[in-house]
């Protein structure tokens, strides 16, 4: 039955985000010619098949995944006086990893963001040409960049369950922070999206627990992927039906899941779904910005997180970019640039305050 006083597919199940009138039509226009503006096919497995299965169609959504950055990003130019290369830095595993870093040509010290990249913790990569464009436009406002090339669970770089991919993302943070009169940095935050918006902060989560938090400045997460509880959504999260199949889908995103933790050891572990910390878990943690989508199935998992954060006593920001789907703000350049910009400058007068 439908209910048009509620929003999204709570009032109309049915509902596609072309559809949708909180939508930014510009993005909706934009999302049409590659066919996001309706819900996509289901997947072909689920959070019950098989791992094998689970890993070969995670190979192949890789490919599909991967072409978002290029299509919606293509028509902007790179940022002039941004500069870039490749460090190979040895792992806490002892596996070698590779670091993406980016610099302005402006006059040092400034602050040094380490950026980890979406993709579910399971697909996708930081050589991935929508994270260099990325970065590169993060670090043209005037902040130093470190990609990480992290293990995934699966995809070209898996398969790598947890806790690899976020050891890769201490072993990164740990390594600017070392390194930050080399790399001319006067401060190390940590900023991801989506599956990256998870590893951001449990890499301050396991940073807390293991005494060198004070090495982490800030933390800027954006639609982080933490909750794990996408097989049957929380009445406290209902932005996961309410947004359901606007660009991602629950059934993905438990499919995601599986592959990160495929025995399901690490369900509620907060270091693999921050959703499940407990208030004292976060008291003590550096400044926090928590930014959402509106649109996005996940929005109130992040929202849940920034209020855990104030409950804890954190310096905590939250905040929602309005008429946007998942990670919006971060894949539409060409579509709604002022959107993205904006978000560019959040972060960067995040890193300059801290």
């Amino acid at each position: 039955m439908t209910n048009p006083t509620l929003p999204g597919r709570l009032g109309t199940p049915s509902m596609e985000i072309k559809d949708d009138p909180r939508a930014d039509p510009r993005m909706v226009a934009a999302m049409v010619p590659i066919e996001l503006h309706v819900a996509p096919p289901p997947p072909p497995v689920s959070s019950e098949s098989s791992m094998e299965a689970i890993l070969e169609h995670l190979l192949e959504a890789e490919q599909g995944f991967g072409q978002l950055g290029p299509a919606l990003s293509g028509e902007t130019p790179p940022p002039p006086g941004v500069s870039s290369y490749a460090e190979v830095i040895t792992g806490i595993d002892g596996n070698d990893m590779t670091l993406f870093i980016h610099k302005p040509d402006v006059a040092g010290p400034v602050p040094c963001v380490v950026h980890t990249h979406g993709g579910g913790m399971v697909i996708l990569k930081a050589a991935d040409p929508g994270y260099q464009t990325w970065r590169d436009h993060l670090a043209a406002t005037g902040l130093i960049v470190v990609g990480v090339e992290f293990r995934n669970g699966g995809g070209d770089l898996g398969p790598h369950p947890f806790p690899a991919g976020l050891n890769d993302c201490v072993s990164a943070t740990r390594w600017a922070f070392a390194n930050a009169e080399a790399l001319g940095a006067s401060k190390v935050l940590i900023s991801g999206e989506s599956g990256g918006g998870n590893l951001a902060i449990a890499v301050a989560l396991k940073a807390q627990q293991d005494g060198w938090i004070g090495e982490i400045a800030g933390v800027y997460a954006q639609c982080p992927y933490i909750s794990n509880a996408y097989n049957e959504p929380p009445a406290e999260l209902p932005s996961l039906v309410e947004n359901d199949q606007y660009l991602i889908g629950a059934d993905v995103m438990a499919v995601f899941a599986r592959a990160y933790d495929p025995d399901r050891a690490n369900a509620t572990n907060p270091l693999a779904w921050p959703y499940h910390a407990d208030v004292s878990d976060l008291a003590g943690l550096p400044p926090h910005v928590i930014s959402v989508n509106q649109l996005d199935p996940l929005r109130d998992e992040g929202l849940a997180y920034y209020v855990k954060l104030a409950a804890a006593g954190v310096s905590a920001v939250s905040r929602t970019v309005n008429g946007t789907c998942h990670a919006g703000d971060c894949l539409f350049f060409d579509a709604i640039p002022d959107v993205v910009q904006a978000t560019l400058r959040d972060i960067k007068g995040f890193a300059d305050s801290l």
